[in-house]
């Protein structure tokens, strides 16, 4: 993460189809974290903005708002000098993240894009179609991977 020494802080845009296990990734990461470093972690995700009471509940109306209001969200993080800044989306696509990766930079920050899972193998595909917690379907997971582009 970010050391005292370094004093560079990081921001991380992970990437990856629904169900590919990014979410879980940001829990490991925390749960290994002493709780002082965990407090110096802000997540991003627009999945979390469909949370209501507890449970997801998509509105394909509010998609983007909700994404514009994730990177606002994150561009306040790094204004506020988070040590660790995480953006937790799909970013299938370049554009999709390229201004999650600009505000970063701009703001002095060292970027990091993690790729969780392969888009590009069928059987990843399938597994996510079968874990996503969203109910995406595996034609919308091919769809999703058709559109992926490598770094």
């Amino acid at each position: 993460m970010v050391s005292e020494e370094t004093a560079v802080p990081l921001a991380i845009i992970l990437r990856g189809l629904p169900g590919s296990g990014k979410s879980h990734w940001v829990t490991e990461l925390l749960a290994v974290l002493a709780a002082e470093d965990a407090e110096k972690v802000v997540v991003c995700s627009t999945d979390n903005l469909f949370m209501e009471q507890g449970e997801y509940r998509f509105d394909a109306a509010r998609l983007s708002e909700y994404h514009q209001r994730n990177l606002a969200a994150f561009i306040e993080a790094l204004a506020l000098h988070t040590p660790v800044v995480i953006c937790d989306n799909t970013n299938m696509a370049r554009w999709e993240f390229l201004c999650y990766e600009t505000a970063a930079r701009a703001l002095g920050y060292r970027v990091e894009r993690k790729l969780i899972g392969e888009p590009w193998n069928s059987q990843h595909q399938q597994i996510c179609a079968a874990r996503n917690r969203h109910g995406v379907s595996l034609e919308a997971i091919r769809r999703m991977a058709a559109q992926f582009e490598a770094d």
